[in-house]
């Protein structure tokens, strides 16, 4: 029998208003019932190792419920964003601000510039009052119009704040790094006692957070990605034993790099970091290149940003001065200059020309629009996020599981790292994309 993940999810009371949704003549909506739960696992197979349908986990879908917990009239909501820039953080904003402010009639919603900075006095930065006239074309735009900051804060200044403003719902947008502080905020506003819901919206363009099958940005990125493959296939391809490099985005998950070649079959290699590979050797990474170059003439690689960091590290070639980022994150060395060097100088050896064309189009595939399926999922998610506020329920994320928005425990959330697989459909569809063998000497 398997462990089965935590997916309960934590409310701050009864549900005794009826919703303005209920009351609006206008439309019909579907409302979620309060017993509604997703089964977790797909196969047969996994729930009777888990002991049967009884003891499976579920998980409650997101959506509307016919009972709230806030009164409208009264409410005041924060929204906040966190860490890196990624498309569709202003099309989140403006969902959050227009859901809560039609839906539910909320009026009093306010944005906090710089991240969880914009809690803190001392850093003096001004409170943005969002209205549907603020927010009303920021998603054909890229960034966050509430700007963004990594690193920690204090807890309690946080907790201060909200209370100071009779803040009842409070909107997190961001990775890992963010929801580990909204679960930290939620805590100590539990300790407090007070009446605040902290509901997670998750934003990596990595595409690795837990327990959610995509986040917002993801699909842009992958999709921006393609534009700097084609430009490295061009490039390949004009110049005697040309070899496009281009590194993507992920820290340690290649998602990015992996959907961007199956979206242009035009890649020879993928390098990532879940798959080990040699540079040396008759199997390794250098004389296959060549292999290729030689048969073909040109050859596209993609390399995602968490791959080979063993490699770089034995090379003793990069220095990193701090280990971590402002968020907690490993600051990765450099995969993309260490392959463009290191090929070079092994040709090089061997008497051999070659042309390198490296592209790293990162801050160019984070600071983009968000695209139309994006825009569509952002808006979605923020809905969601105000129907799972409305209704007292805090320290969750919404998360999308199987084609369903899902209500997912911030804790639960984080406390695994999404990674490919290398056994996946994914990683094999990639590996008959590309046509590339196993690279490693054993």
């Amino acid at each position: 029998m398997t462990t089965a993940p935590d997916f309960t999810i934590r409310t701050l009371g009864k549900c005794t208003l009826e919703s303005p949704m209920a009351q609006d003549q206008s439309q019909r909506t579907n409302f979620i019932a309060d017993d509604a739960k997703l089964i977790y696992d797909s196969y047969v197979a996994a729930i009777e190792r888990r002991g049967g349908l009884e003891a499976a986990p579920f998980m409650e879908p997101a959506g509307p419920r016919r009972n709230i917990y806030f009164d409208p009239s009264k409410s005041r909501a924060a929204v906040v964003t966190c860490g890196g820039l990624c498309p569709g953080l202003n099309n989140v904003i403006r969902g959050l601000t227009l859901g809560l402010h039609y839906l539910y009639g909320v009026k009093k919603i306010y944005g906090f510039q710089y991240g969880y900075e914009g809690f803190i006095a001392r850093y003096g930065h001004e409170v943005v009052n969002l209205t549907p006239e603020r927010v009303d074309s920021i998603h054909e735009s890229g960034g966050t119009i509430l700007s963004s900051s990594r690193g920690e804060q204090s807890t309690e200044e946080i907790v201060d704040c909200l209370d100071r403003m009779d803040i009842n719902m409070l909107f997190t947008i961001g990775g890992d790094g963010t929801m580990r502080g909204a679960s930290d905020i939620a805590r100590e506003i539990d300790k407090r006692e007070l009446n605040i819901s902290v509901v997670g919206i998750p934003k990596t363009i990595d595409n690795d957070i837990g327990f959610t099958d995509t986040s917002f940005g993801f699909q842009t990125a992958y999709s921006e990605a393609v534009e700097a493959i084609r430009s490295a296939h061009t490039e390949a391809k004009g110049s005697p034993n040309g070899v496009g490099l281009v590194k993507l985005m992920g820290r340690l998950s290649g998602f990015i790099a992996c959907y961007a070649t199956l979206a242009l079959p035009d890649v020879n290699f993928i390098l990532i970091p879940e798959v080990p590979f040699d540079l040396e050797g008759k199997n390794g990474f250098l004389e296959t290149l060549r292999q290729r170059l030689e048969k073909r003439g040109h050859a596209v690689v993609v390399v995602a940003e968490g791959a080979g960091q063993d490699l770089v590290a034995s090379t003793g070639k990069t220095t990193v001065f701090r280990k971590t980022d402002a968020s907690g994150n490993v600051r990765l060395k450099d995969i993309g200059v260490f392959l463009r060097e290191t090929v070079g100088a092994w040709f090089r050896e061997r008497k051999t020309p070659v042309n390198i064309k490296y592209i790293d189009p990162s801050y160019i595939i984070r600071s983009v629009p968000a695209s139309p399926v994006d825009s569509v999922f952002c808006g979605q998610l923020a809905r969601n996020a105000v129907h799972a506020a409305m209704t007292g329920r805090t320290e969750l994320l919404i998360g999308f599981w199987k084609n369903h928005f899902v209500h997912v425990p911030v804790q639960t959330a984080i406390s695994m790292r999404k990674t490919v697989d290398p056994a996946s459909d994914l990683w094999r569809s990639v590996i008959e994309t590309t046509g590339q063998p196993k690279m490693v000497n054993t």
